[in-house]
């Protein structure tokens, strides 16, 4: 059952995908009408999940699923990671990649595997400061609280000196 993401309560489940590039305006009209379909049709051994999403500086999709009505199942699960490995293969984007790093210069977006952000840490190219996208976060709190934060205040802080 698709719902606004923002009308969701704050401890709703939230998975993020992030891609290896931004997604052009057809693209996201396409993924939108995409991520409509699968979420009003995504359920639970039978049961509907309320759910909804937010796609981010054209880069990030976030789902989110209130499990104070249903919780997600392995098989509910394995359906959302089928979808999104479909918008792979469609759009030509890597979105399931965790050892890839996304943090901003300026307003920008950038990427960078995990080995060259290690490499830019110790090269002095990103600090403490700059603000890096925690996609580790559980819930709808965390991702308002904490998705975008210093270097210093996220998992990356370990690549800092």
């Amino acid at each position: 059952m698709l719902v606004d993401f923002n009308t969701l309560p704050e401890e709703s489940r939230v998975w993020i995908y992030q891609a290896n590039r931004s997604f052009t305006e057809e693209e996201l009209t396409g993924i939108k009408e995409k991520l409509n379909t699968f979420i009003e049709n995504w359920t639970a051994h039978g049961s509907d999940l309320q759910s909804g999403y937010t796609i981010e500086y054209k880069r990030f999709i976030v789902i989110a699923l209130n499990q104070n009505i249903s919780s997600a199942t392995g098989c509910s699960i394995d359906a959302s990671v089928h979808f999104i490995q479909q918008l792979e293969k469609e759009y030509n984007v890597d979105l399931m990649d965790k050892m890839n790093v996304s943090y901003k210069q300026g307003e920008y977006v950038a990427h960078k595997t995990l080995l060259d952000f290690k490499k830019m840490a110790k090269d002095k190219a990103v600090s403490k400061n700059t603000i890096v996208f925690n996609n580790l976060v559980n819930n709808i709190a965390e991702f308002k609280e904490n998705w975008e934060v210093p270097a210093s205040e996220s998992w990356h802080s370990r690549f800092l000196k």
